[in-house]
């Protein structure tokens, strides 16, 4: 169903601008500015939109429009409805932190993150690389002015202004990549570029530089070595609402930007993008692992785990070509990787969030000394989390870990197989310390950590919670979906 101007294809992306948009101007004329309109506003959005989007994936409902530079497809379809999740429940967690900080004041934060969530829907279901990069700023902006958005916190401020220096020379890597590439094949629709690179007849030079310069991009955004600078500063600086905010639903929308430009468009080339995507992923399971041990920030140390998380994303897409040959399993495992791990992050910041309190930011290890003897079950929610994020059986993060090495080892990665164990190993060390510092430490203080708060959020953490063990036990259902959304949207690439 491919039509210049088919705007039921684009039609979550289309609802969601108007209610972010309706959103602003309500705060803007609204006498009370408490926010709880817009939170509950925003939480509908997401609903609705989730509604829309599950429909459209029900039906059938797939193409593309605007010229070919937008698609619907089963991938897109899993990428959003993963998306709404997280913000969703990124916001529910948020709630009370932010109205503590009072930092919800006029509605700012639910307008931002719908517009953030809006570009990352872009980028989703972008086919061409002016569309990818549209959605890129758009989401990017957002989460600029989100990181500065407690106007009185310095570290804050810092924070905001780090990332907006490294984002835009990051941003000015993508669009120069972009450039060299369309100047190379002439071409700016993923479809045109890898029917060009098929034919053979581009400039090959050009293209190889823009490829460099694309890839560096790419590495900024899903926070790989050495383009990493920038996420440990802002995890720790920014509040910790806006690191959940961050660290979630847009590493999503990064992997979706990946596979859109690597996979559709340059697969015929990839003997120009693998041996770049080797070295960041070592060098990011290298350095995301031996650094973090070095921490005793915890905001600080997920964030170094999240750069060696990226490694075996990274080790996942380099594994999908083989002699010329696609293997859509590699790809479905990256992704299974990517879904997984955002999940257990929403985990990880949200007890974080439940945990802090007006005046007190629960950010260091030692905060969480003796948390056994003051509220087990929160205690088990990080314990469960640590060992997923370790790659400890049964829990989701081990078999993200096995399908992600077993796609390496299918295609011929022994080294870097091995190499990515021995780094799994050695990460696990900062895991377990986690655990040991909430069962065996004496706690600083004996009173209780929350009294009442923990209602409908801890409904919602332990629902996500049960949800990495239960993807641990049973992982065969979501597995199969990451292959069958990669093998129904990817089937020009094969």
């Amino acid at each position: 169903m491919d039509n210049q101007f088919n705007f039921v294809l684009a039609l979550p992306e289309i609802v969601l601008c108007i209610l972010a948009t309706g959103i602003l101007l309500v705060e803007a004329f609204a006498k009370s500015k408490d926010s709880a309109v817009s939170y509950s506003l925003s939480l509908l959005s997401l609903v609705v939109v989730a509604v829309i989007t599950l429909f459209q994936w029900n039906t059938g409902i797939v193409g593309t429009t605007f010229y070919g530079q937008f698609t619907a497809d089963p991938l897109a379809h899993l990428l959003k409805v993963c998306s709404y999740l997280a913000v969703l429940a990124t916001l529910i967690y948020s709630r009370q932190y932010l109205v503590e900080r009072q930092m919800v004041k006029g509605g700012e934060y639910y307008a931002l993150s719908l517009f953030a969530l809006l570009g990352q829907m872009v980028m989703i279901s972008a086919t061409s690389m002016l569309t990818i990069y549209l959605g890129l700023e758009l989401m990017s902006l957002a989460l600029y002015a989100l990181v500065a958005v407690r106007r009185d916190h310095l570290g804050s401020i810092e924070s905001a202004m780090k990332y907006y220096v490294l984002g835009s020379l990051a941003s000015g890597f993508m669009l120069y990549g972009i450039s060299m590439v369309y100047g190379a094949t002439g071409e700016v629709s993923l479809a045109g570029v890898a029917a060009v690179l098929q034919s053979g007849k581009f400039e090959q030079m050009a293209f190889v530089l823009g490829v460099v310069f694309v890839v560096a991009g790419i590495a900024f955004k899903l926070g790989a070595v050495p383009f990493h600078m920038w996420i440990p500063d802002v995890y720790q600086g920014a509040p910790t609402a806006v690191t959940l905010t961050i660290a979630s639903a847009p590493k999503l929308a990064a992997f979706a930007m990946t596979l859109r430009l690597l996979v559709e468009a340059m697969n015929a080339v990839a003997i120009s993008w693998q041996p770049m995507l080797v070295i960041l992923a070592v060098l990011s399971l290298a350095i995301g692992n031996l650094t973090a041990i070095m921490q005793t920030n915890f905001k600080r140390m997920l964030a170094y785990s999240t750069i060696s998380h990226v490694g075996f994303v990274l080790l996942g897409l380099l594994s999908g070509v083989t002699d010329g040959k696609l293997a859509s399993g590699a790809y479905g495992a990256s992704l299974f990787y990517m879904v997984t791990y955002v999940l257990t992050t929403l985990v990880a910041f949200g007890v974080v969030l439940i945990l802090s309190r007006q005046g007190f930011e629960s950010e260091e290890i030692s905060d969480l000394a003796g948390l056994n003897k003051r509220h087990p079950l929160l205690a088990f929610a990080i314990l469960i989390l640590m060992f997923s994020l370790a790659g400890i059986p049964p829990l989701v993060g081990f078999y993200a870990k096995l399908v992600v090495l077993q796609a390496a080892l299918a295609a011929g990665h022994v080294v870097l197989t091995i190499v990515a164990v021995l780094f799994s190993l050695i990460g696990a060390f900062y895991y377990l310390r986690v655990v040991k510092t909430m069962y065996f430490d004496e706690p600083a203080v004996n009173a209780p950590v929350i009294g009442n708060q923990l209602s409908f959020r801890s409904g919602v953490l332990s629902v996500n919670g049960l949800l990495i063990l239960l993807l641990g036990i049973l992982p065969g259902g979501l597995l199969a979906l990451c292959v069958q959304v990669i093998d129904a949207s990817l089937k020009f690439a094969q």
